[in-house]
């Protein structure tokens, strides 16, 4: 039996409809139009613009849990929360670990993805640049050996679809072939890299920045970094849009140099739709005061960790903070991560699709979320 919904406004990978409307048969997207219906509508939207389920795939957790606990109770909490603000297809980022600790998670965390809760695992560390760790711990840093990276990867049976490394780091760039071999993508970040180290990465395969600037170094014109290889290549960029790890400016920027290769991120971690309070990631204490999550400190400047945003949230600051238009906003939380992670499934509304869309109000403030064809209680939309 098939459902037809109209709305103001549906948001495709290449424009928004005004007005549109989406034929769905169960959990499959028919297809997708502009103008008038091909006949009366199951559903009238109203005013309100329908986008595609959002896409995060670098997230720690939220509503108060960590997905670094490995727990399937965990992740379904965290999947939940996230799920609440439209975020339809989630990873499970961890970061920098001991050895034993990383693999026996990975391997708990497999079955959420085989069961279809998590789209795939990202593994934050432990191969990152002790001088750019940022909120991970500094002792269970590690050189990027092909026995360690191996011993992760073959934990995740399958499931590690993203590894975030420096590839300065003896080794390095070895690592980047190896990921590249086993159908991972492979992610500059954390990173003290020059133009030259980095520009050899993606080379050798790399082809996405994880949070670009944060934990990089500093873009020089005399000296661009790997903010300026990365920039400069085409390579896809992860942004953190929640006003605290990026100026507006800088997202606008980004946005404007790189075309359709930007990946809005939330970096969330258990704080995201959590209150403020003491919070661990990983090994690492964590306060979270009016929102912002930083390592916990006498003066309360710790480094910054992780984020309490969501991505409904992301997609508000980019357009209305940024001047990022809706449909550039929309395919950064969408399309393209699903594109970068090969999730051919999901992150448009075109025919074919897996029915996942959230309703947004003028606002964009979300109002529905469907995942699979089936709608989340809309009370829940409001977390």
């Amino acid at each position: 039996m098939t459902t037809l919904l109209t709305a103001a406004q549906v948001v495709t990978p290449a424009r928004v409809l005004a007005p549109g409307w989406l034929l769905l048969d169960g959990d499959r997207v028919l297809e997708v139009g502009e103008g008038d219906p091909p006949r009366s509508p199951d559903l009238a939207l109203g005013d309100v613009t329908v986008c595609p389920g959002f896409v995060d795939v670098h997230v720690h957790g939220g509503g108060g849990a960590a997905f670094e606990t490995g727990t399937p109770e965990a992740a379904r909490t965290a999947a939940a929360a996230h799920l609440a603000h439209g975020t339809t297809s989630i990873a499970a980022s961890l970061v920098t670990d001991t050895r034993e600790v990383m693999e026996h998670t990975v391997g708990e965390l497999a079955q959420c993805v085989h069961d279809g809760l998590l789209a795939g695992l990202h593994l934050e560390g432990p191969w990152l640049s002790p001088t750019r760790s940022g909120a991970h711990s500094p002792g269970a840093l590690a050189l990027p050996e092909r026995s360690y990276v191996e011993a992760l990867l073959d934990a995740g049976e399958g499931t590690v679809r993203m590894v975030t490394l420096a590839p300065e780091l003896t080794g390095g760039l070895d690592a980047v072939r190896l990921l590249v071999e086993r159908g991972v993508v492979a992610a500059v970040g954390h990173t003290d890299a020059t133009h030259d180290q980095a520009r050899a990465a993606i080379d050798a395969g790399a082809r996405l920045g994880t949070h670009l600037f944060n934990a990089m170094r500093p873009m020089h014109h005399r000296e661009p970094g790997a903010v300026g290889a990365l920039l400069a290549s085409d390579a896809d960029v992860e942004l953190i849009a929640d006003g605290v790890h990026l100026h507006p400016a800088v997202l606008a920027t980004v946005f404007a140099a790189k075309p359709g290769r930007c990946l809005l991120v939330t970096d969330a971690m258990a704080a995201a739709g959590a209150p403020d309070g003491d919070y661990r990631l990983g090994t690492m204490d964590v306060e979270v005061r009016e929102g912002v999550a930083r390592l916990a400190s006498d003066d309360g400047q710790g480094a910054i960790a992780g984020s309490t945003l969501t991505m409904d949230a992301a997609v508000r600051f980019a357009v209305h903070g940024a001047g990022v238009p809706l449909v550039d906003a929309v395919h950064a939380a969408s399309a393209a991560p699903a594109r970068v992670w090969g999730l051919d499934d999901v992150g448009a509304l075109e025919a074919g699709r897996r029915a996942d869309l959230v309703v947004l109000d003028a606002g964009l403030e979300v109002v529905r979320v469907m995942r699979s064809g089936a709608w989340v209680s809309p009370s829940s939309t409001r977390g």
